[in-house]
């Protein structure tokens, strides 16, 4: 019995393998996201309790890379699968939403140029309420030093915002060792220390607010990410081309799949055969 195979693939062998390549990485690096999210949640006790999330008053930053590898690997998943199977459902589905996503930065980006002022206000809002919670969750308050040592910043606009969080409170109600103090990210640091002081912060505050700069950061996050934006902007320039140049990247095959008629053997070429009857055209002996 002989079979008949269609002359044409429905997708490009060499477009086919480029998509699937693309895609394999983008997918394996939505599972090492996930990875380190649910290793992260589990070393905080939330997956045995994950209320623990909802009683949070900042922002948990193991939230935010568990969201980017849902994400990714979704997407990847579909890519993959939609190239090797040549699915056409899921190739959609991947190439709509690598352009709803490019789209969205945009209008984020523009959006974010033109209302600046809200921009500023949103982000104070943000910077004070993850300040009240920071010692509420470990990974936040590794994100808020590091921001703060990276910037030389104290505060959302200097360290009286340090008020807002119940241990460094100034208030005569607080019984807190850390009370009227900062933390230590936002010391000036001392390179004469080769061992970082967690408690040079301590009753800072107390002195007399001439005397602040002498020992810590006067400037707040807010300005300073203001002044480092117009010194950087060639490097955020770059950065947000290179991620539209690989979104853009991932959907141009997809444009072109079904287009090229270079055929290689698929499974699906078999599973969509004719057959024909041995000896002759159909219906002969």
């Amino acid at each position: 019995m002989h079979y008949y195979r269609y002359s044409n693939a429905e997708v490009s062998c060499w477009y086919k393998y480029l998509l699937f390549s693309y895609n394999i990485v983008f997918w394996l690096a939505g599972v090492v996201f996930l990875g380190v999210g649910l290793w992260a949640w589990s070393e905080k006790g939330v997956l045995s309790d994950l209320t623990k999330v909802t009683r949070m008053h900042g922002i948990d930053p193991v939230v935010l890379v568990l969201m980017v590898g849902v994400v990714m690997f979704t997407l990847g998943f579909a890519g993959c699968v939609g190239a090797l199977r040549e699915n056409i459902c899921l190739l959609n589905f991947f190439c709509s939403t690598i352009v709803l996503i490019f789209f969205l930065e945009l209008a984020v980006a523009v959006l974010a140029f033109l209302f600046q002022d809200w921009v500023r206000d949103r982000f104070r809002e943000f910077f004070e309420s993850n300040i009240r919670s920071y010692r509420d969750d470990i990974d936040l308050q590794n994100l808020i030093d590091s921001l703060q040592k990276a910037n030389q910043c104290c505060g959302a606009y200097g360290p009286e915002d340090w008020d807002l969080n119940v241990y460094f409170n100034c208030s005569g109600a607080s019984y807190s060792r850390e009370k009227c103090g900062v933390p230590f990210s936002c010391c000036v640091p001392d390179p004469a220390q080769k061992v970082v002081n967690t408690q040079c912060g301590y009753d800072v505050r107390t002195q007399l607010k001439s005397k602040w700069d002498e020992s810590i950061f006067t400037k707040g996050c807010i300005q300073a990410l203001e002044s480092w934006l117009p010194r950087n902007i060639y490097i955020v320039a770059g950065v947000f081309i290179a991620i539209s140049l690989l979104q853009v990247c991932s959907h141009c095959p997809c444009g072109f799949l079904p287009a090229y008629n270079h055929t290689c053997p698929l499974e699906s070429d078999f599973t969509r055969g004719k057959t024909l009857v041995a000896g002759g055209p159909r219906g002969q002996g």
